[in-house]
């Protein structure tokens, strides 16, 4: 099936369309679909969201959510892993989470995929921090590096490198290395 949208499309009017699979994106007015995840980001994907969550969810100090949908400051991205401080979690009324997210999240995590490109991922990353994020990862499963955003601090780690996690993580320990052992079947 064919979609014509009439442009420049507005954000409000990109919100209103029915989603994609894989998501669709809106940077700069551009529609932009992400690449199907394949095995290694699937996994590392996965993995890492259970890890957070697994510190995180039982005492209520943050949870990554997969694949969400967060819209601020003109734009709509999905990020591979969004990671949110408990407390700023959108919530109902009735306290349940928000099906919208209109907030950066505070941690956001890309994976690189093999037909991405660098750059976009990573400028989606700095939009990301330059709008209140306090952390970004950009994972690189062919290289097995992690390109590590903090304000202030960019660097790459590999190996027995420690990454840095959001302060109400602080004692979680994880070298990059990890990240990639968990490919291995």
């Amino acid at each position: 099936m064919t979609s014509t949208y009439e442009l420049p499309l507005t954000l409000s009017r990109f919100l209103d369309l029915p989603e994609t699979k894989p998501a669709t994106e809106y940077i700069n007015g551009r529609l932009i679909q992400k690449p199907m995840p394949q095995g290694e980001h699937s996994l590392i994907q996965t993995r890492l969201s259970q890890a957070i969550n697994l510190l995180g969810v039982p005492n209520k100090s943050v949870m990554a959510l997969c694949e969400l949908r967060c819209t601020f400051e003109g734009r709509s991205i999905v990020p591979d892993v969004a990671v949110f401080v408990w407390s700023r979690i959108p919530k109902t009324e009735s306290g349940k989470i928000s099906n919208r997210f209109e907030i950066c999240p505070d941690w956001i995590v890309e994976i690189l995929s093999p037909e991405q490109a660098p750059n976009q991922v990573i400028e989606k990353i700095l939009f990301s921090m330059e709008r209140g994020a306090t952390l970004g990862w950009f994972i690189d499963p062919q290289d097995e590096s992690v390109m590590v955003f903090q304000p202030g601090s960019l660097f790459i780690a590999r190996g027995d490198n420690l990454l840095p996690v959001i302060p109400v993580l602080s004692s979680w320990q994880i070298p990059a290395r990890e990240l990639f052992e968990w490919l291995k079947l």
